[in-house]
């Protein structure tokens, strides 16, 4: 068959151009559907933590939660007997260690946070492994405030521990869901 653009009804080159990209094997980063076709619910019950960081497990399921409703179809639970396939997460470890620092006064600038989980997601009813690992490290630098001027900056640092969290919780529950459903 030959194709002129001249000769050729613009119904005809979009189906041509259709069915060629129909085994090209992109699709759009976060909206793919590789998960067995019977998962519709999914549960997430709060992480456990296993650190000395308080409710870091909420606010990090809480995130995932978020991300999963925002970033697929699934309907998301808490509770995992209404669950086609469940999300189970601990909390390991966390760290936060200076990364940059101020020059002029010492302080640190930049902290790298490190966490390091272990995932499994399953199947609810045939308790089929669908993604597992005991070593999910998630690592970001965030920046911190350093307001030399201001005698209160250690208290604006607390401040901002909290927002700084909820970004952390964030990027990391963009990365948990990516890799549970894109790397099934």
């Amino acid at each position: 068959m030959k194709l002129e653009w001249g000769n050729t009804s613009m119904p005809g080159v979009l189906v041509v151009l259709a069915l060629a990209s129909v085994g090209c094997g992109y699709h759009v980063a976060g909206r793919t559907d590789s998960l067995p076709k019977s998962i519709h619910v999914i549960a997430v019950p709060a992480l456990e933590n296993k650190t000395t960081s308080y409710r870091i497990e909420q606010r990090l399921t809480t995130a995932t939660v978020h991300e999963f409703l925002a970033k697929t179809s699934y309907r998301v639970v808490p509770d995992p007997a209404n669950g086609d396939a469940v999300l189970h997460g601990k909390v390991l470890s966390v760290e936060a260690v200076p990364l940059l620092f101020d020059t002029a006064t010492g302080r640190a600038t930049t902290m790298l946070v490190t966490l390091k989980c272990e995932i499994t997601f399953e199947e609810r009813e045939t308790r089929k492994v669908l993604y597992h690992t005991d070593n999910f490290i998630f690592r970001n630098q965030y920046e911190i405030s350093t307001d030399a001027t201001n005698p209160n900056s250690i208290k604006n640092f607390f401040e901002e521990q909290d927002p700084a969290l909820d970004r952390m919780a964030q990027d990391f529950a963009a990365r948990l869901v990516a890799a549970v459903v894109e790397n099934y």
